[in-house]
């Protein structure tokens, strides 16, 4: 038999081809669809007027409560995105095989709180320079993310990656990292029940999101 070291290990921060990807199931898993924190439901559809966006930020725990604090937040839900297993499980994201990231949905008021001051606040509420992971959770499940939900979004989050991108060099930082998809937007696959809002059911818990500490330049 032939044996190498390489063998032994995964690089996690390596997107696995799709070919290589777990093949996951039909069958989504089962949630309650109620928000803990303020009991709106987290599926569709979703009261008239009202827009969602979807970000990935290191563990989606602290992100996700990053997020609904927010005021014009409506409800958010968190899941693995940007992939290709269908329907993955907590487990199977953490293998790197599926080539999701731990992402947040953002249903809001675009009338209280625009795409572009979440999108800026995503930028500013974590390290988008650091490759494939956030603090020590490295992997792929961990990348920085937008999943743009219309070419709008799309369009504006590279006007504000842009502005702030410069803004973090002229600080010393390096160059932003995060993926920015166009069109259509990956499936969102939401996550188990013990996963959906983490940190108010267990207000101790774990909690990596760092952000740089620089403000976006571009209001």
């Amino acid at each position: 038999m032939n044996f190498s070291f390489g063998s032994m290990f995964t690089d996690k921060t390596k997107m696995v081809e799709e070919a290589d990807a777990l093949p996951g199931r039909e069958t989504p898993l089962e949630i309650s669809g109620i928000h803990h924190v303020n009991q709106h439901n987290m599926k569709p559809p979703f009261p008239e007027g009202l827009e969602i966006a979807y970000f990935a930020l290191g563990c989606f725990w602290g992100a996700e409560k990053f997020f609904w604090k927010l005021d014009g937040v409506y409800v958010t839900a968190v899941g693995y995105q940007g992939g290709y297993t269908k329907n993955p499980t907590y487990e199977e994201s953490c293998t790197a095989k599926t080539g999701h990231a731990e992402a947040v949905m953002v249903v809001f008021d675009p009338s209280i709180i625009s795409f572009k001051q979440l999108v800026t606040k995503f930028f500013e509420g974590h390290d988008p320079t650091q490759y494939m992971g956030q603090g020590n959770d490295i992997g792929t499940e961990y990348r920085s993310a937008v999943f743009a939900n219309s070419q709008d979004q799309y369009d504006v989050t590279l006007e504000v990656l842009n502005a702030y991108n410069q803004d973090l060099q002229s600080k010393g930082f390096g160059p932003i990292t995060t993926e920015v998809t166009a069109l259509p937007t990956p499936t969102f696959y939401y996550a188990e029940e013990y996963h959906q809002q983490y940190l108010s059911k267990n207000p101790n818990g774990y909690c990596s999101l760092n952000g740089t500490g620089v403000s976006c330049s571009l209001k």
